[in-house]
């Protein structure tokens, strides 16, 4: 399918979603985001993909004992301990609501049909640059191909369909980070509470969405020592895997995200094509927008 038709396979959902997002918009507060510091985090829910099996298993083998090893050299002894279930994002919102998994999974109509894609390049990223924290090492997704392709069309739809669900911007995106931001990133977070996604502009799909997998969080100060030590770590990491990792993504989840992103708990989770899901928590079978 060409990404033309994507789009306007996608028009009535997200017509749907700014439906909801004109009923929601009196309960989203932005006043967070030009404050000093962070918004208070009282609890984000995500959609993602968790990684397969056997990419997990690489990494396991061949990336994290290094990774882990250099962390605690560095000091970062809390980062190489932390927890995370390993996962490529959709999109996250914040609501302190704990009705929110199934608000989105109501709010959700329709998934792509299983993923083939690359993963490859380690890198390290801040929120915005310059803002000094969170920052995060990363696992790039190759960004061509027909299963790249849809992931970004879906995103757009899922974008549409979730952020009228957010009580309010991400906190990681406000105070310092959303002072750094670029204008295009802070005008993301105003309009859908998040920045890197995808959104409908002057009738067209934009490629804000950096889909990738992060496999260390931080908060502390990414300054010169931390941002040369870890750009190596980088470089060995990417001659150690130099053609990446070859993987078919065949689920998606709503998932608990900590404030930094990662994830420490898993709600539902929808087989892509068709669509079948259920709680991960009784094994009971759901239903996609009911």
């Amino acid at each position: 399918m060409s990404s033309t038709r994507r789009t306007f396979a996608a028009l009535p959902l997200i017509a749907g979603s700014l439906l909801a997002s004109r009923q929601a918009r009196a309960a989203v507060d932005n006043s967070a985001i030009g404050q000093a510091g962070f918004r208070d985090h009282k609890a984000t829910y995500g959609l993602v993909y968790k990684l397969p099996k056997e990419v997990n298993d690489v990494l396991d083998a061949r990336i994290y004992p290094m990774l882990r090893e250099r962390l605690v050299r560095l000091g970062l002894v809390d980062e190489a301990r932390a927890f995370n279930l390993p996962h490529v994002t959709v999109v996250h919102i914040h609501n302190a609501d704990p009705a929110t998994p199934r608000k989105m999974l109501q709010a959700l109509t329709r998934v792509p049909s299983p993923l083939t894609l690359t993963l490859k390049d380690f890198y390290n990223t801040e929120a915005s640059k310059g803002a000094g924290a969170p920052w995060w090492f990363d696992l790039g997704v190759v960004k061509s191909g027909a299963g790249y392709t849809e992931m970004m069309a879906f995103n757009t739809v899922a974008t549409a369909a979730l952020t009228p669900l957010r009580d309010g911007p991400l906190p990681r995106c406000t105070g310092p980070v959303y002072a750094n931001m670029s204008e295009t990133a802070k005008e993301l977070t105003r309009n859908v509470g998040v920045s890197g996604v995808n959104v409908v502009k002057d009738g067209k799909d934009t490629a804000s969405h950096n889909p990738h997998n992060t496999l260390m969080y931080s908060m502390t100060p990414y300054d010169a020592r931390l941002q040369e030590a870890m750009k190596a770590v980088a470089d060995d990491a990417n001659k150690i895997l130099p053609g990446g990792i070859d993987t078919q993504f065949k689920d998606v989840s709503i998932v608990e995200i900590g404030f930094m992103g990662n994830v420490l708990r898993e709600f539902y989770r929808i087989s892509l094509g068709d669509g079948a899901a259920f709680d991960t928590t009784s094994g009971k079978a759901v239903k996609l927008g009911t």
